[in-house]
């Protein structure tokens, strides 16, 4: 079937530029294949080693017990899944999925390296059409992921049709601050601090501009909580941390 006019006219948002739909996935697979390598150092270098701390939170809050199925979405890092291991057990397991064949590979390999392998799968795979049948996991979760997602409605409804009835999504995003003196000195960190990080460390400043360019493009949190509930979730709940830098969204399949 051929390409429609509107189709291959159609754009969407790479940070702050406008680009064609069909490109995106290609310029947001650049960016994380570039910063790979430094992407923990990085990490713990822009949030002051405060993204442990949510990650640890979100793990705990996840529910997750004992048997469960987890489907980690964005999860090359392996950071997700290494606090949900321990929580699935010996009888359950955790999926994790990435559109990166490079961050995979990182995450996959320092996990190893910790002696992390039973209970963890590894595949490479988009979250706007995931390779499982419907009513497979008893979680979905996806960390800072979903904002570099094209089609963020299509990705929510592919997590909405894996999970069990019953089941949860959990995403961990940033979001918007909800206090006003702290949006300037968040916007400075963002904008000055990160890309000159970026430069320094990873030798890639246009990577880090870009990754905090997508912060401020990503739904706030009652627009995602709508987008969640359009996707067909229900009792969605929304939990800031760090006045609303990130937030824990969780809705529930019906």
């Amino acid at each position: 079937m051929s390409e429609s006019r509107d189709e291959a006219s159609a754009t969407t948002h790479f940070g702050y530029r406008e680009v064609p739909v069909r490109e995106k996935r290609k310029l947001v697979g650049e960016v994380f294949t570039s910063v790979a390598g430094k992407y923990d150092l990085m990490n713990d270098l822009m949030s002051f080693g405060v993204h442990r701390v949510w990650k640890r939170f979100f793990a705990a809050t996840s529910g997750v017990r004992p048997g469960d199925r987890v489907l980690d979405l964005a999860g090359g890092t392996g950071d997700i899944a290494a606090l949900l291991v321990p929580r699935v057990g010996d009888k359950g397991e955790v999926v994790v999925g990435d559109i990166n064949d490079s961050m995979l590979r990182v995450g996959r390999d320092r996990l190893l390296d910790r002696g992390l392998l039973a209970g963890l799968r590894w595949a490479q795979m988009d979250a706007e059409s995931l390779p499982f049948p419907d009513d497979s996991f008893d979680a979905v979760t996806i960390a800072f992921g979903l904002r570099n997602v094209t089609d963020k409605q299509r990705a929510l409804g592919e997590m909405q049709r894996v999970l069990k009835p019953g089941g949860r999504a959990l995403i961990l995003e940033f979001s918007k601050v909800t206090q006003e003196w702290l949006k300037p000195l968040y916007d400075f960190h963002s904008f000055r601090v990160l890309p000159r990080l970026g430069k320094l460390i990873a030798d890639d400043e246009s990577s880090y501009r870009y990754l905090a360019e997508s912060i401020r493009k990503h739904p706030d949190q009652g627009t995602l909580k709508s987008m969640m509930e359009t996707a067909g979730f229900r009792g969605v709940q929304v939990n800031n941390l760090s006045a609303g830098i990130v937030a824990i969204h969780r809705g529930y399949k019906t």
